[in-house]
This record gives C-alpha cells, structure tokens and sequence, in this order.
C-alpha cells in the first residue's frame, strides 16, 4: 500500500513538473466577428522586442521598420494559375503556368528615418504545363534548346543578376529607386545576339522599360511592402482598398483587410474580396453574345512584428469567365476558370 502511494506522489511531482507556463494572446475570431483572447504555450510564443515595428497605442497597431544595417531580408514572389477551359460540347482543356520572381533587401545604411538598400535581382523562372507537356525558362539553368524560349531566357538572365539601389523611409515610403539603364543596356545587348533588327529590337527594350521601371517598382513596394493604413487599427477592425483591373478604370478589384491577430512575433491579416459579377451584352440581329466574368480572392498576410517585413503571403484567387452566343433558340457557351496562388516568401508551393 504504502508503494502505491509513493507512486502516486511521484506521479502527482512529475505532472506538476510536466505543467508548462502559458501566456494569453489576442485574435480575432471570424466565425463570431468578435475578438478572443486564448492560451498558448508560453515556449511557442516568440520573443518580441520592446519597442516592435508593429505596436499598440490604446489597442490601435500601426506598422513601421526597424530594419537592421548589413542585413538583408528576402521578397520571393510566386503565382501558380491553373485554367480549365469548357468549350460547348462539354470538352475540357487545362493548362498550369508557374512564374518565380527572387529578390532581396540589403540594408547598407541608416540615416535619421531613412534607409539606403541595394534591391538585389537573383532569378526569375517561369514553366507551363499543358498536354502532358512541361516548358521552362529558369535563369539559374542553361539557355533552353527551343528557339522561341531563347528570347525569354535571355532577357530575364540579363534582368537578373543586377542590383538597384532604393531609399525607403522607416513609415515604408519607398522615396526613390535607381540604376535601371545599365539593366536596359544589358539587355539591349542580350537581345542582339538573337534579333538583327534594329527596330525589332527597340521595340523590345522599350516595352521593357514600361513595365520595369521606377514608377512601376514604387508603385509595387508601396502597396506590398505596408498593408496596415498609416491611422493604425485595432484587432478586428476591417479596411477596404481598390485598384484599376483594366486600364480603363471601369472595372476595380476590391480587397478587404482585417487585421487578424498580433502576437508571438507576427502580425497577420486577412484579405477577401474581388470583383463581383459583371455581365456584359451585345446584340447584332438576332444573335446576343454575352459575356460574365467574376473574381473572387481569400487569403493572409503575415508580417514580422519586430521589423515589420512581410514573412509570408499566400491568397487564392478564383476567375470565372463565361462566353454565351444565342440565337433566341439556341445557345452555346465557353466557360474558363482560374485558380490561383499568390504568395510572397512562399514556405511550400
């Protein structure tokens, strides 16, 4: 008997030594709306520094950086599309395509707010699969043997490997990027040992430079780099922010943020929304083609709370678009749909 009981003490020892501390965080719970605080083990709660980037005034987060000098943080952006086409017999098609664009922050110094940063361009990949068929154009592998693919590899080999010099305020303000006429120049030169023409040949660097450029990167940083709005928000709290879809304006992608939960070193935030339904007629006698499309986004984002870099991005993204002809009898319809992955330091594709 009196073993029994030694036992049991001993047991009774071992599961109070056993018994981890724990520490409460706060999340938002999106089944109630409201927002909870849970227990967490206080082991898996990562160290936040005193003064975060990411920090509470009377419950209300704003983000800034605290960035270091001589470190640099990485921003590899990945999208995977995969389309289903429906022609009206009911035969379908799909094809994958897969884009990879690697780069990296170095901070080279601090001055008062500002940070100097060399933007460094590493490699770009890009892959489609279709009818059991795969191509790729990776810049960290040999020049492809097709002729149509040489094109695309040597421009993006000679995007990649190069480095750009940006001034970034600690609020995320990107102030100025430069260096881009070397890139131009290298590349001019890359397409030259394939096009002889002149104008062809202009005509490819010009297009270059209308999507890479200054314009274009602050415009991408300024939007990707800071999500939380410069008033701060409290858990819970929910914003809304739109963008031109086509160059028009008529149409606007719509995403709504809420920031999810602040703790154990992240910020996270969460991001639906899209562009709703929209159908668009046309009659010409008596046939009427039509067409709808829709988009529709849900994901998160997360970021370190202590620098407040983006850790992580990964948003799924769904285009329906659907094609009618009728002639008042009959109709026939194509319909394509687009499942997408959108992510940032991406963990696992």
């Amino acid at each position: 008997m009196k073993n029994i009981a030694a036992l049991v003490l001993i047991s009774s020892i071992a599961l109070v030594s056993c018994k981890k501390e724990t520490t409460k965080v706060t999340k938002f719970d999106p089944k109630t709306g409201k927002t909870i605080t849970v227990e967490v083990p206080a082991d898996s709660v990562a160290k936040v520094a005193e003064n975060p980037a990411i920090k509470d005034s009377a419950g209300v987060y704003t983000q800034t950086f605290k960035l270091e000098k001589g470190k640099t943080y990485p921003l590899t952006t990945y999208q995977r599309d995969t389309k289903t086409m429906t022609d009206p017999q009911g035969k379908t098609l799909n094809g994958t395509s897969e884009s990879t664009d690697e780069m990296s922050f170095t901070v080279n110094d601090i001055k008062g707010n500002i940070y100097d940063i060399t933007l460094n361009l590493i490699a770009k990949r890009n892959s489609q699969s279709a009818d059991g068929k795969t191509i790729v154009v990776d810049t960290k592998l040999p020049i492809p043997k097709e002729d149509d693919l040489k094109m695309i590899w040597n421009i993006n080999r000679a995007l990649t490997g190069n480095k750009l010099n940006m001034k970034m305020d600690t609020k995320g303000n990107v102030i100025s990027i430069t260096g881009f006429d070397p890139i131009y120049t290298k590349v001019s030169n890359a397409v030259g040992t394939i096009v002889k023409d002149a104008n062809q040949k202009a005509s490819v660097v010009a297009s270059l430079k209308e999507s890479f450029n200054e314009k274009v990167l602050k415009d991408q940083f300024n939007k990707n780099l800071t999500i939380i709005p410069k008033k701060g928000v409290k858990i819970g709290e929910k914003w809304t922010s739109s963008e031109n879809a086509d160059p028009n304006g008529k149409i606007k992608v719509t995403s709504n943020y809420i920031l999810k939960s602040v703790g154990n070193g992240i910020a996270e935030i969460s991001v639906t929304g899209g562009i709703p339904k929209k159908t668009e007629k046309q009659a010409q006698g008596a046939i009427t083609h039509s067409l709808s499309s829709e988009l529709a986004q849900n994901g998160t984002i997360k970021f370190d709370q202590n620098t407040g870099w983006i850790t992580n991005q990964n948003i799924k993204v769904v285009t329906t678009q659907i094609e009618t002809i009728s002639d008042g009898k009959q109709s026939q319809s194509m319909k394509s749909v687009s499942n997408s992955s959108v992510m940032v330091n991406p963990s696992a594709k």
